[in-house]
């Protein structure tokens, strides 16, 4: 688009601009050093840093134009409200040269990320997917600016906390197929319980285009309800003898990674994930769902699935070691659901004397005053995997953990932070064990992660830890 359409689109005026018709021919950036030739930067005022200060730095780079709310000195585009102004240019690239474009929507408590791994690799032609979790109305209109009009399918993760979140989202980009992974208890205290998530999840189902596809978890009671919400097609998945896409036959071999045999009402065939923990079955089945509705055959769809690969970072991400030990960086985000599930993939993957099993849990943020419970009934939950090692890292919601572990008749160690962590694994960890490294993003386990992947103790204090 030239300097004068995006300008006319987002109801701005250009300021210190020679050539109007100097085209943006880059997806957009927000961080001055991504900018590169033909891109535009959007400049966001954060808590830290306001990115009108860094415009000039991204002209240099070969941004073409800046979207301000005030001039800078280098050729932008001037509107009152910088993201609102990046949404309404991101839905007018979707109805105007991406009208042909068909978007893929997936909301979720947990398993958004590995489901957009999946549908990105089971659907054909062009696909452009949601980079990390970009799923907020700043990484929504930043995917879909990396769309143009070679792509087939846009796959969108739409992330909420609050009511209403989704369907802001669905006004910039609205959706032709609809996934619902699940609704559990992320972010349930910014809701205030699990009614009013599968209320805002419901949205995204709600804002199909006509003749679009909701694709439904017929195994969450939360879930299934959402049929009446949409006016289109609805396909369920999961376990059950009533889902529309099921998986039957499911077994787990020693890396966690599950086999299964996908049933359709157009027939059946056998899937072996590369994916680790059982919960991607369900998140495989939404993808299988979605490649029927663009006309793949059980065999494509199964060939597909068995070849999809995570592409996403820090989600049960599996490295071994020179010397046999496995560690599994699942630090990118955590509540209860996910860190069951990842616990639940840990003691499959790991038995007796010659793979140890060691959990290293951390806090999970934004539970309210379900807080300490939901500590515990983790704390209960690793107990039950009858896992070798569980180490947590923190303070008071460690110790809730540590509680729960006591209350089901378990052992666990309680460290104050990552330091204290490392220290107490790199000298008990030996060929074959199992690492499962799992918290909230805010705490930068990561740092862990990196650390025990080194061969030797390291020299050098860990930073950011866990408190």
């Amino acid at each position: 688009m030239s300097l004068t359409a995006v300008a006319e689109a987002v109801g701005g005026r250009l300021v210190d601009v020679i050539d109007p018709g100097v085209q943006v021919t880059e997806p957009a950036v927000f961080d001055s050093r991504e900018a590169g030739p033909g891109s535009l930067f959007v400049a966001l005022a954060g808590e830290h840093a306001d990115g009108h200060a860094f415009a000039e730095s991204a002209h240099n780079k070969g941004a073409v134009v800046a979207l301000v709310n005030r001039p800078v000195g280098v050729p932008a585009i001037v509107v009152d409200d910088v993201l609102r102004a990046f949404g309404t240019l991101a839905h007018t690239l979707l109805t105007g040269p991406l009208a042909a474009t068909r978007v893929v929507a997936i909301t979720g408590s947990a398993g958004k990320t590995s489901t957009k791994d999946f549908v990105s690799q089971v659907l054909p032609g062009s696909v452009v997917a949601t980079p990390q979790s970009f799923n907020n109305e700043i990484g929504l209109p930043l995917t879909v600016t990396m769309a143009d009009t070679t792509t087939d399918h846009l796959v969108l993760e739409m992330g909420a906390r609050h009511i209403g979140d989704i369907r802001d989202l669905t006004l910039v980009a609205p959706p032709d197929i609809s996934i619902v992974t699940n609704v559990g208890t992320a972010h349930i205290g910014e809701f205030g319980g699990r009614d009013n998530i599968a209320e805002a999840k419901g949205e995204i189902v709600e804002a199909l285009a006509p003749g679009g596809l909701a694709v439904l978890n017929a195994d969450d009671d939360y879930v299934q309800p959402m049929r009446e919400r949409a006016g289109g097609s609805v396909v369920t998945f999961g376990l059950g003898e009533d889902a529309d896409v099921r998986a039957t036959d499911l077994s787990t071999d020693a890396h966690g990674r599950t086999s299964f045999t996908l049933v359709t009402p157009e027939g059946s065939a056998p899937v072996q994930l590369q994916f680790v923990g059982g919960v991607q079955v369900h998140n495989s089945l939404a993808a299988a769902a979605v490649g029927r509705g663009a006309g793949l055959t059980p065999e494509e769809i199964a060939a597909r699935l068995s070849r999809a690969v995570p592409r996403s970072r820090w989600r049960m991400e599996t490295v071994t070691r020179a010397d046999g030990v496995t560690i599994v960086n699942d630090a990118y985000n955590a509540n209860p659901t996910s860190v069951r599930h990842a616990l639940e993939a840990l003691a499959s993957m790991s038995g007796g004397a010659e793979q140890r099993s060691v959990a290293v849990l951390g806090r999970m943020n934004e539970l309210g005053d379900d807080a300490r419970a939901a500590h515990e009934e983790i704390g209960r939950h690793a107990a039950a995997q009858g896992l070798d090692m569980i180490v947590l890292v923190g303070g008071d919601e460690a110790s809730w953990m540590r509680d729960g572990v006591r209350d089901a008749g378990g052992r666990a160690t309680w460290v104050p932070d990552q330091e204290a962590a490392l220290g107490l694994l790199h000298p008990v960890l030996r060929p074959g064990d199992v690492v499962l490294v799992k918290a909230s993003r805010a705490v930068q386990l990561q740092r862990l992660v990196e650390e025990l992947l080194k061969p030797a103790p390291p020299a050098r204090r860990l930073t950011g830890g866990s408190r």
